[in-house]
């Protein structure tokens, strides 16, 4: 369970470095701008937290539980904090994505 939860954390310390490379991306010249290289740190630091999870889990449930926690996430963060909308079939997408999480770790 902690192997889970280390997942899930990285994945919200990966969504605040896509925060950074969003800021990024809003400028000129993004690949020259702080939030670009701040960004790219956060992004890196993963890297050690993986190391543990793809110790303790395997790969196909650390795929999901890592890709439904970035789409959440980043639905939040594109929702809150960059006033993005949801439109029917995106909702859907997420339903669907947390079922598949459900159905993995019920029957894995």
């Amino acid at each position: 369970m902690l192997a889970v939860l280390v997942t899930v954390a990285f994945s919200a310390v990966g969504v605040l470095g896509d925060y950074f490379l969003k800021l990024s991306s809003a400028r000129d010249q993004p690949l020259r701008t702080r939030w670009f290289y701040v960004g790219f740190a956060v992004y890196a630091s993963t890297a050690f937290g993986w190391v543990f999870v793809m110790r303790h889990l395997k790969l196909a449930t650390i795929s999901v539980v890592y890709s439904i926690s970035m789409v959440l996430l980043l639905t939040a963060v594109g929702v809150v904090l960059f006033g993005e909308s949801l439109n029917y079939y995106e909702l859907a997408g997420i339903v669907l994505a947390v079922a598949s999480l459900v159905l993995l770790v019920r029957f894995a």
